[in-house]
């Protein structure tokens, strides 16, 4: 069975299938075990855009609950960390062994983000096909 991350929310605006869910931080965010991988543990709010499957069942200001696959939150993280990270090395052995000074070799690494999160960025559309949240109904 795939592992699923479970918050609650509350409805802030639902167009077509679309539906943007506002998730406030609980201190249940602390006990969780992908706590350290998830970005609303990190903040105190944040608005997610899900799909439904029908958007007449929902309404503004409903309590929901937002879903996910639990490899999303990996794939999130080697898309904005473990990529980079991957690239900066590769400059760096690159560049050390080409000769560059330290001082280049850091401003190579840098500059080695920029076209990386500019393709990310050109991308956002595939990315956010594949890594969709989903409203259910909260059980009371």
């Amino acid at each position: 069975m795939e592992n699923v991350i479970r918050h609650e929310g509350i409805i802030d605006y639902i167009k077509g299938t679309h539906v943007r869910v506002r998730i406030t931080q609980t201190p249940a965010c602390a006990g969780c075990k992908v706590a350290a991988r998830c970005a609303t543990a990190e903040a105190r709010e944040k608005v997610i855009d899900a799909t439904a499957t029908d958007a007449s069942a929902w309404h503004v200001g409903q309590t929901v609950v937002v879903t996910t696959a639990g490899t999303m939150a990996s794939r999130a993280l080697l898309l904005g960390f473990g990529l980079p990270l991957l690239l900066m090395l590769l400059v760096l052995v690159v560049a050390m062994a080409t000769g560059c000074s330290e001082g280049t070799t850091a401003l190579l690494m840098l500059a080695s983000q920029v076209p990386y999160y500019f393709v990310l960025w050109l991308c956002r559309d595939r990315i956010a096909s594949k890594m969709t949240f989903h409203v259910e109904r909260k059980e009371e």
